[in-house]
């Protein structure tokens, strides 16, 4: 009797420890940002925006021509920060694309601290951000979502339609991924950022892109292909066969650019 009060005292303290702590175990910021310079980003601009609740964040415009064929929002995934997205920025602004790059709160050097609600509110002053320049073209405006923040991009894209959304590694919700990767513990009751993308996808009306890997092992495929087929069309759906979540072939490799260009051009074309 004994053993079994201490192993459900232990239990309860674990999932009470977990709970509290649930946040360190979704984001992981870096704050040092280096000059865009180092990073092959000569081209970049320092821009900052403010959020409606009133925090200021900061981020890259990137760009090597004055009239891009689309401008894409990179919506980040949970660790990191804009820098580690060096790498794609650089491919497509080489193809005449235009990118912002921005940290969420918490990330970068930015104030605040990341919540679900808190990025839905960066995901929104981006977007606003990007929408009041002059060298922006509002009819071509994309959003791109990695990781975490295909569930960022895929709200915004409900409440504000993008050109297109693309979303690299995207899951049906938070409470899924945690559950298959912590299946001993109650994860469903614990979350308070539960990111339920699989509620929200077939309300998207903008043209969609689904990039996966088919090891991945963060985001299984099974989990991202569930939520691709519950989106409406129209949709392309591009596997990269051997790609692991943060494997180079999902940051910025040839196959994946490729077939965002195709992507993209392709809705000019229709």
């Amino acid at each position: 009797m004994r053993f079994a009060f201490a192993t459900l005292f232990a239990l309860l303290c674990v999932v009470g420890l977990v709970w509290s702590q649930q946040r360190r175990l979704i984001y992981f910021p870096f704050g040092d940002v280096p000059d865009p310079g180092t990073l092959g980003l000569e081209a970049a601009e320092a821009v900052s925006f403010s959020t409606a609740d009133g925090l200021t964040l900061s981020g890259w415009f990137v760009s090597r021509t004055k009239t891009p064929e689309f401008t894409v929002i990179v919506f980040n995934g949970n660790a990191g920060n804009r820098a580690f997205r060096a790498p794609l920025a650089d491919a497509l602004t080489r193809s005449d694309l235009a990118v912002l790059l921005f940290d969420y709160r918490g990330f970068g050097g930015n104030p605040g601290a990341p919540t679900e609600r808190g990025l839905e509110n960066d995901a929104r002053a981006a977007r606003d951000y990007a929408m009041s320049r002059s060298d922006v073209d509002r009819r071509k405006l994309v959003y791109y979502g990695e990781s975490l923040g295909t569930a960022v991009a895929t709200h915004l894209a409900v409440d504000s339609p993008p050109a297109a959304l693309i979303l690299r590694s995207p899951f049906t919700s938070m409470t899924d991924i945690g559950s298959h990767h912590y299946p001993f513990l109650p994860v469903r009751w614990l979350l308070s950022d539960r990111y339920a993308t699989i509620e929200r996808i077939a309300r998207v009306s903008s043209p969609l892109m689904v990039i996966a890997g088919d090891n991945d092992r963060i985001v299984p495929i099974a989990n991202s292909r569930r939520l691709y087929e519950a989106a409406g069309d129209p949709k392309s759906l591009l596997v990269i066969s051997g790609a692991d979540h943060n494997d180079d072939s999902l940051l910025a490799g040839r196959e994946m650019i490729a077939g965002m260009l195709r992507f993209l051009r392709a809705l000019t074309e229709a």
